[in-house]
């Protein structure tokens, strides 16, 4: 018998989330030592803007194709044919994974053909020699399409069996590779500037995103066959076909940053995007880690029609997220200058372009709650089988608020585009929560009432943090290097910020306290 079959729902849960979450925050460390490897090579320069913006177009095919969204699909389905027929399953999963790849080639090389006549529309602001040197790194990156579907097939399947680890190992495999190759390439003289980080990418989603998954889905058993009819083929099109017209905001503001921010100036794609690495932190390991670990149960309860314990987890889930997430955004929000100095500065990112970076991230980590509750809420419908709701408002949202992008980028730079980010994924949340009221209504019981006491309890550690970062950087200046006083900064801001939150915390919502510890006071007795 296996560990996760010995122990409850609820222990799974928090251990697959755990798992998912450590893996991200690995993940999203390693992204940002990539991009401070490149910030301190390139600066915010525009071969680093040419980067970013090469994965515009690979990153608009893997949603097009619901390609971050085949687990979603494919597990609730996937999961009932297990359970009443298993060669029968089999037959559907060969089915989609024969249609998934075929599909995927075929545009990958489309576009790889045609990619000098997509790229002036990628990046409206760049010049005629960058578009020539971004259509090179796009056909080095665009052919790890082809790795990322296939793959997530076999990850989805993995997670239908209560497998986290393999999936958690996969974006450290990604990153670590796209790292090595950037650094390595260059210094052996094989290619110039960040086309080594263009190679790593291929062969990180080579190597991680696709081999490593199949590697581990065989070892435990797995029956593939040239399949192209299921009867079930057509509910997981009426699942998906959503999610690939549907382009939420979620998954476009990346591609939002990169686009509109070549017409904010040379430079600021680079800003706008070691902002949002940052910011991105928080939301992969508390919002997407418990996204995707609760996912599997919602759609286990869902199956068995048991909605009275789908609300209970996914109330849980929320309640849960919030506490954790909240000190977070707000210490991160009052350190977000020397953490972009201790992080980025170096080599060709200087003091200036700190400066510039900080008012962006700061915009968008007061998005990080909202990223929270469209996580969860999201899957929660995605475990309904209900795609059509999370991708109706997402595109409205997304229609609404790109003529804005395109008035404000070029009037108010870098600014109004890191701010319209915010806006938009918060609009999407709330929207997302309002349309949940029909479904989720008793989850939905205290959980208002507790996003305000935390918004309140952490505005006084806030203002500590605040407080002691600036006597701190006033009584240490020109007495340490940069580099320490900015890691002593956000360090000695993360004491008091801690401690002055738990006082706060103890008085007034005493049960994030008990969330919090109970964890370590259960190993500490043991």
């Amino acid at each position: 018998m296996s560990f996760f079959a010995k122990i409850n729902a609820k222990q799974q849960m928090g251990i697959a989330a755990l798992i998912m979450g450590f893996s991200v925050l690995v993940s999203r460390f390693m992204g940002l030592f990539r991009d401070k490897v490149i910030s301190w090579q390139f600066g915010a320069s525009g071969e680093t803007d040419l980067y970013f913006a090469a994965f515009i177009l690979p990153d608009f095919l893997n949603y097009l194709l619901a390609g971050g969204y085949v687990s979603i699909t494919l597990i609730p389905l996937l999961s009932k044919l297990m359970e009443k027929d298993t060669e029968d399953a089999w037959k559907f999963f060969s089915a989609v994974f024969c249609w998934a790849t075929s599909i995927v080639i075929l545009f990958s090389c489309v576009l790889w053909i045609f990619a000098p006549f997509f790229v002036p529309y990628l990046a409206p602001g760049f010049d005629d020699a960058q578009l020539v040197r971004l259509t090179e790194f796009l056909r080095i990156i665009l052919p790890a399409q082809i790795c990322f579907l296939p793959g997530a097939c076999f990850t989805a399947l993995l997670y239908i069996r209560k497998q986290f680890t393999i999936p958690a190992l996969v974006p450290l495999i990604y990153n670590g590779m796209i790292l090595l190759c950037g650094v390595l390439f260059p210094y052996f003289g094989i290619v110039k500037g960040m086309e080594g980080f263009c190679w790593g990418v291929l062969l990180g989603a080579f190597s991680g995103s696709l081999l490593l998954p199949f590697m581990a889905a065989r070892s435990d058993g797995i029956f593939l066959s040239l399949q192209w009819k299921h009867c079930y083929l057509k509910r997981f099109l009426a699942i998906a076909f959503p999610l690939m017209v549907g382009q939420s905001i979620t998954v476009l503001d990346e591609q939002f940053i990169r686009i509109f921010g070549s017409m904010a100036g040379t430079g600021e794609v680079s800003l706008l995007s070691y902002a949002r690495r940052i910011m991105m932190v928080p939301v992969g390991v508390v919002a997407q880690a418990a996204g995707v670990a609760s996912f599997p149960f919602l759609a286990s309860l869902f199956a068995k029609n048991d909605m009275q314990s789908f609300c209970e987890t996914l109330q849980r889930a929320i309640k849960n997220t919030f506490v954790i997430v909240f000190p977070i955004t707000f210490y991160m929000i009052a350190v977000a200058q020397p953490t972009l100095g201790f992080i980025f500065e170096g080599g060709q990112f200087g003091v200036q372009e700190t400066r510039s970076a900080t008012p962006y991230l700061q915009i968008m980590l007061l998005s990080v709650p909202f990223w929270c509750i469209q996580q969860i809420l999201g899957r929660s419908f995605y475990a309904m089988e209900n795609t059509v709701t999370p991708a109706v408002v997402g595109t409205c949202v997304t229609l609404g608020i790109i003529p804005f992008y395109f008035y404000c980028s070029p009037r108010f730079g870098g600014m109004a585009v890191a701010f319209l980010t915010c806006f938009s994924i918060a609009l999407y949340a709330l929207l997302l929560y309002f349309a949940g009221k029909k479904y989720f209504q008793k989850a939905y019981q205290g959980i208002l009432c507790l996003l305000w006491k935390n918004v309140l309890c952490n505005g006084i550690p806030f203002l500590f943090c605040l407080a002691a970062g600036y006597y701190a950087e006033f009584f240490l200046q020109d007495k340490l290097p940069l580099l320490w006083i900015q890691g002593m900064h956000i360090c000695i801001g993360g004491m008091v910020y801690g401690l002055s939150y738990l006082l706060v915390a103890k008085i007034f919502v005493p049960e994030n306290i008990t969330l919090l510890l109970s964890p370590f006071l259960r190993r500490l007795k043991r």
